[in-house]
């Protein structure tokens, strides 16, 4: 009877094992600051109690509700989240008075419409980002995702006419790229940068 050959492990396992340890750890840890921001965003102001709560929900959200794994391959561009912090800031507050104005001009009627917009990076992160800071933004609300598409279904407020669909849709695709230029990697910001945009129709 012949002997089984020796056992060999590839020198690379446990480092590898290591590596994929501490990138699901990177991840949750992103997914929690993520959940913790958008909580404190949804109250309207940042407080010591508000942080707290939104650490205590996020780690509930995590726990009990597991999300499909997100890798993250980005990488954090200083100035590109001050960029994307300040426009939004600027955006948010353009926003709120325009809806303000509406909601206060007498016998004024809005129109409003749903717009497809298909993202140029269609990955799980940068449809969830995009869609979340669209939503945050007063007179936009997200619909309807399609994954496989990378298409966003957005509701929009007060459009007269068919330049404003496509000022909603060029809206999208520019906080796009604000959020590709601050977490997104060398190649998706290449991508932004000489890839096609494709049109939708209203």
């Amino acid at each position: 009877m012949t002997g089984a050959g020796p056992i060999t492990t590839s020198p690379n396992g446990p480092e590898r094992g290591v590596r994929g340890r501490m990138r699901r750890w990177r991840d949750q840890l992103i997914a929690l600051g993520w959940l913790v921001l958008v909580w404190n965003l949804l109250w309207g102001e940042f407080s010591w109690g508000n942080l707290l709560g939104g650490l205590l929900v996020a780690i509930a959200v995590l726990l009990f509700f597991p999300l499909p794994p997100v890798t993250f391959g980005g990488r954090l561009r200083l100035r590109g989240l001050l960029a994307f912090g300040v426009r939004f800031v600027v955006e948010l507050i353009r926003a709120s008075a325009h809806v303000a104005r509406i909601a206060v001009q007498p016998g004024y009627i809005p129109r409003s419409a749903i717009i497809a917009a298909r993202l140029r990076i269609p990955t799980d992160l940068n449809l969830a980002l995009t869609a979340e800071a669209l939503s945050l933004v007063p007179g936009t609300l997200i619909v309807e995702v399609d994954r496989d598409a990378g298409m966003l279904y957005v509701h929009v407020l007060d459009v007269h006419r068919p330049s404003d669909l496509d000022a909603a849709r060029e809206q999208v695709r520019v906080l796009e790229r604000r959020i590709i230029a601050a977490v997104g990697s060398t190649a998706e910001v290449r991508r932004m940068r000489s890839g096609p945009v494709d049109k939708e129709s209203p």
